[in-house]
């Protein structure tokens, strides 16, 4: 690999193919799947991941018309015209990528394919760290049997997916001295012909092919949303601070319409945000005066309740409090229980630290603490 900051990346996608099995009346890569081109999804997905440089499509002959109105304005370099066979497109595609002056990784991916999670990505990237090529792959939840009737131990197979990661020298060599008569199944089957390590690392549902018509009507993958908040309180004249749902001792108290507990406040904005449900304001009016002087926790709870209608796990959250003081380390524990109590969740799921800003500003001045926050909600059932 290139001595950079970084690994260049490189994204080819393979959409050379005909797509017969999935019926109607062009491939399947450029047939609409809910809103949108197959192949659309497909590139959306890779352009997501911010370590992805370029991405490159493999199209058939034919297919120019479909492949423009597939791409709209999308940012992607140049197509390439793909061979007979699905090896010939993929080497075609490296070829193209060589001559741009390659690529240090290479992401070898199916049209088909139209959700790619950012964490597979991630975790292919990894495994180039030791070896040269990397596959998703699922274990097989099936029982398998021969066709004869007798069964297999289906402890020993997977199922391979795409995008199959590889260090681009490696592959490309590998595909040009590919001289099999017999059609690679994948690209990966290629790099170990020409002697090369390649790692399984763990795949994903959400990375089903679209091979048959009802494959169109499978679900979306589970969504996951996240959320921030942040929240300043002055301090104001009193001998307590109520901070994560904990009443603390202190020389002043933290001055609000409510309790002012920065940092259930800061928290029930971050998952007001991963719903899209505005803030704490709009839910608790500070000129409203039914809410003077009421404890954070029922803010909070109804953000929890919220998310439970809307059928959203809160996955975990995280909160950071900002002050020179009180010291909040004695009282850290007390506060991650006391959220995880609230939010009815476990409490490892649940992250509370504190930092100061070096007597910088407001709060290095002792004049109030600020809090932010972060939530990560997923459907019920992910």
């Amino acid at each position: 690999m290139r001595m950079t900051d970084r690994p260049h990346i490189a994204a080819l996608i393979v959409a050379a193919g005909k797509g017969e099995r999935a019926g109607g009346d062009m491939p399947k890569q450029y047939r609409m799947f809910r809103g949108k081109p197959v192949l659309a999804h497909a590139i959306d997905a890779l352009a997501a991941y911010p370590m992805i440089d370029a991405i490159r499509v493999v199209i058939g002959p034919d297919q120019e018309d479909a492949y423009r109105d597939a791409i709209a304005e999308r940012s992607v370099a140049a197509h390439v015209i793909g061979g007979e066979t699905r090896q010939e497109s993929v080497r075609n595609g490296l070829e193209a990528i060589a001559a741009d002056g390659g690529a240090d990784i290479v992401l070898i991916h199916d049209a088909a394919r139209p959700f790619t999670p950012i964490t597979v990505i991630d975790r292919l990237i990894a495994a180039l760290g030791t070896d040269p090529g990397a596959i998703p792959a699922l274990p097989v939840v099936d029982s398998l049997a021969r066709t004869d009737g007798s069964t297999v131990d289906r402890s020993e197979f997977v199922t391979i997916q795409t995008p199959q990661a590889f260090r681009f020298d490696v592959i490309l060599a590998a595909h040009r001295d590919w001289t099999a008569p017999e059609p690679a199944t994948d690209d990966a089957a290629i790099a170990r012909a020409a002697g090369h390590r390649v790692a399984v690392a763990e795949g994903d549902p959400a990375l089903k092919k679209i091979t048959f018509a009802e494959d169109f009507a499978m679900p979306s993958p589970p969504i996951t949303r996240t959320g921030l908040g942040y929240d300043v309180h002055a301090f104001g004249d009193g001998d307590h601070v109520w901070l994560c749902g904990v009443e603390i001792p202190h020389d002043r108290a933290l001055a609000g319409h409510s309790d002012a507990d920065v940092g259930l406040h800061a928290l029930t904005d971050a998952i007001l945000g991963a719903l899209g449900d505005g803030d704490i304001g709009d839910h608790f009016p500070p000129s409203d005066p039914q809410w003077k002087g009421a404890p954070s926790h029922r803010f909070l709870e109804h953000a929890r309740d919220l998310a439970t209608a809307r059928a959203m796990t809160i996955h975990h959250v995280d909160v950071t409090l900002i002050c020179e003081a009180p010291k909040i380390g004695p009282h850290r524990a007390a506060m991650r229980s006391r959220i995880a109590e609230i939010l009815a969740i476990p409490e490892k799921s649940v992250s509370v630290k504190a930092t100061t800003t070096e007597k910088l500003g407001f709060t290095g001045r002792g004049e109030g603490i600020a809090a932010q926050a972060i939530a990560t909600l997923g459907e019920m059932g992910e």
